[in-house]
C-alpha cells in the first residue's frame, strides 16, 4: 500500500517551488541538496519527504499548469500563449493553395464559406490489408469461442 503525504510535506513543496523555481530540478538529489540549503526542515525523513514531492511537482509543471502554485514563469507562460498570434494564418490560401475533399467542400458551403479558394480533390480511400468495411463488420459480430476449463 502507497504511503499518505502529510499536509505539512505538500505545503512545504508549493512554498518552495514558489519562491526557488528557477533552482529547482527534475532530479531528486539535487532538490534534496537545495532543500537543505535553502529551508530548515528539522528531520532528514522529512527533507526527502519534501524533496521528492517537490520532484513530483516539478514533473507535473513540465506537462502544465498545477493546481495551487502559482508563480511568475508559470503565468507569465499562460499570457504568452493566450496572446499568441500565428504570422500566417491558417485560412490565409493565398500563399498556399487549400487542398479539401469534396465532403468538406459540401461542409464549407453549408457553413456559408463560399468564398474560401481551394481545390478539390478525389478523396483516399484505404483498405487494410485487403479487408473491406462488410467483412469487418462480420469479424465485429462474429461469436467468441472459448477454451474448456482445466480442473
Amino acid at each position: 500500500m502507497g504511503k499518505v503525504r502529510t499536509k505539512t510535506t505538500k505545503r512545504a513543496s508549493r512554498v518552495i517551488i514558489e519562491k526557488f523555481y528557477p533552482r529547482l530540478t527534475l532530479d531528486f538529489h539535487t532538490n534534496k541538496k537545495i532543500c537543505d540549503e535553502i529551508a530548515i526542515i528539522s528531520s532528514k525523513r522529512l527533507r526527502n519527504k519534501i524533496a521528492g514531492y517537490t520532484t513530483h511537482l516539478m514533473k507535473r509543471i513540465q506537462r502544465g499548469p498545477v493546481r495551487g502554485i502559482s508563480f511568475k514563469l508559470q503565468e507569465e507562460e499562460r499570457e504568452r500563449k493566450d496572446q499568441y498570434v500565428p504570422e500566417v494564418s491558417a485560412l490565409d490560401t493565398s500563399a498556399t493553395g487549400l487542398e479539401i475533399d469534396p465532403n468538406t467542400k459540401d461542409l464549407l458551403k453549408q457553413l456559408g464559406f463560399d468564398n474560401i479558394h481551394a481545390t478539390v480533390v478525389a478523396p483516399v480511400i484505404v483498405s487494410f490489408h485487403g479487408i473491406t468495411k462488410k467483412s469487418s463488420l462480420m469479424f465485429q459480430n462474429a461469436p467468441i469461442e472459448r477454451r474448456p476449463r482445466r480442473n
